[in-house]
């Protein structure tokens, strides 16, 4: 299963308690509750779900959706 933007979104809203239609592509993610324990848990989870080979720095320098995306290859 490809990883998308949608499913970014999803996991993210996972991990945060919210609904993904709640956070916007561009949002940064610490102001919205995303801490290290939490970009971490995502971390492993795509590495173990997709074999997502990004690491905890790359995903902190830049919290948004869309930037990750970028990093994760994601397609719409």
């Amino acid at each position: 299963m490809a990883l998308t933007v949608q499913k970014i979104r999803q996991d993210v809203a996972d991990v945060l308690g919210e609904d993904p239609a709640s956070i916007a592509d561009d949002e940064n993610l610490g102001d919205v509750g995303l801490d290290s324990v939490r970009l971490m848990s995502l971390v492993e989870r795509w590495r173990r779900e997709h074999a997502a080979e990004i690491s905890f720095v790359d995903l902190a320098e830049r919290p948004a959706i869309e930037a990750w995306a970028t990093l994760l290859g994601a397609h719409e």
